[in-house]
């Protein structure tokens, strides 16, 4: 499966026991201004997936509308930086889980996000 520009439903992590599961079994690191948690497991008869799960804290964001922007800009910047990562599990045969936990206190910029994200798949990659 080609890693194409969209971010469809079934990349993203809904479900209790997926979420569960992913921060159990998963590892981290803290990248400012995210802390982000993945889980790799082998893709046996499932196609390659790297599924996300964005997280913005409604303690340092009260108003939805504040949550909800910088959510977009993740989705949106995770979305242009995904496709290398999808190109190193198809390699290795792996689906990943990720979760990306917001942790500034102030929206930053389109650019400094997509810069951000951009270092945290990287560092996702070695991790791997």
């Amino acid at each position: 499966m080609q890693a194409k520009e969209n971010f469809p439903k079934y990349e993203r992590i809904c479900l209790e026991k997926d979420i569960d599961s992913l921060f159990k079994k998963g590892k981290g690191f803290s990248i400012y201004p995210y802390r982000v948690v993945f889980h790799a497991y082998p893709s046996e008869d499932n196609p390659v997936t790297c599924r996300l799960l964005l997280s913005v804290s409604k303690k340092r964001f009260h108003h939805a509308f504040k949550r909800n922007r910088v959510k977009r800009l993740i989705r949106e910047s995770w979305r242009k930086n995904k496709s290398v990562l999808y190109s190193v599990c198809q390699r290795k045969n792996i689906s990943v889980d990720v979760a990306l936990v917001y942790n500034a206190t102030l929206i930053h910029s389109y650019t400094e996000m997509f810069e951000k994200t951009k270092k945290a798949v990287h560092i996702l990659i070695k991790k791997l």
